[in-house]
């Protein structure tokens, strides 16, 4: 995957881990001159068969991350986005409908949290996600692919009841297959007096998720083979699908040279994803 980004934000994270990026005024930053073409001939010329717009937020340089994305696409390489999802509802339909996947902040589940610590509002966000998982189509007609990140801040977002009621809103207005990410945070920028996220707590939001009924939960940023790999939904299978340690991927059952080809070769059940 080729990834870039910008300068600049329309969040006002105080534990955003890329702050020289996204506080950045676009003239201490923008220095290589990359057109959206010259992006999608790069990764082609390299065999990368995706482009993930990150670092800071695309929306804040829409225009130029659709235009990216239809230069990708044209030489079929798939755009991602990489989003907190902060965006008007008539930007939805023109910057999800260029994207093939995304990535989308869900940064906590109060908007005490979201006002405070990001300054943006959470409904907009879960608007945002609604848009994208249930409405959202490529120009091939397809849903766009999506994923939710959640990073766990101590004593900020981590309580059970934001757990419980965030994993309850994802199985009632998205289903159970959108996965998520639980991310261990790291002091960074205007939050240094928070210790680093225990891998306790990642494990224990995984677990509240699972019995919230979500098929698809992850530990991030951490060591964690279990919390980390694929497992087949089905409750008398269980079988591992594809096996991960941080970014390695150990073995993967999902694919067709293995016998899967979307599928778990153990008992048959279609596993949510683009395979």
């Amino acid at each position: 995957m080729l990834s870039f980004g910008t300068a600049g934000c329309n969040s006002g994270c105080r534990f955003c881990q890329n702050f020289d990026i996204a506080k950045a005024r676009s003239i201490d930053k923008l220095s290589v001159g990359a057109s959206p073409e010259k992006i999608a001939q790069i990764a082609a010329s390299r065999g990368i068969d995706s482009v993930a717009f990150t670092y800071n937020d695309p929306i804040v340089f829409a225009e130029y991350a659709i235009d990216t994305a239809q230069a990708c696409r044209a030489l079929g390489i798939h755009p991602i986005a990489v989003t907190a999802g902060y965006m008007s509802a008539e930007a939805r339909p023109d910057f999800y409908a260029a994207m093939d996947a995304a990535n989308i902040d869900l940064k906590g589940f109060t908007e005490d949290f979201y006002w405070k610590v990001t300054g943006t509002h959470l409904a907009d966000v879960l608007a945002t996600i609604d848009y994208a998982v249930n409405e959202a189509r490529t120009p091939e007609g397809e849903h766009v692919w999506v994923e939710l990140t959640t990073l766990l801040i101590p004593g900020l977002n981590d309580d059970d009841a934001q757990l419980h009621a965030e994993c309850t809103w994802i199985g009632e207005h998205l289903g159970p297959d959108v996965p998520l990410h639980f991310s261990a945070f790291h002091p960074s920028y205007r939050i240094m007096d928070v210790p680093p996220t225990p891998h306790e707590t990642l494990t224990r939001a995984r677990a509240i998720a699972l019995a919230e009924g979500l098929h698809y939960v992850y530990a991030g940023n951490v060591h964690d083979r279990e919390g980390d790999t694929t497992y087949c939904p089905n409750p008398q299978c269980h079988a591992k699908l594809i096996e991960r340690d941080w970014y390695r991927i150990i073995a993967d059952r999902l694919s067709a040279s293995s016998g899967g080809n979307g599928h778990c070769p153990q008992c048959g059940t279609a596993i949510a994803g683009r395979w």
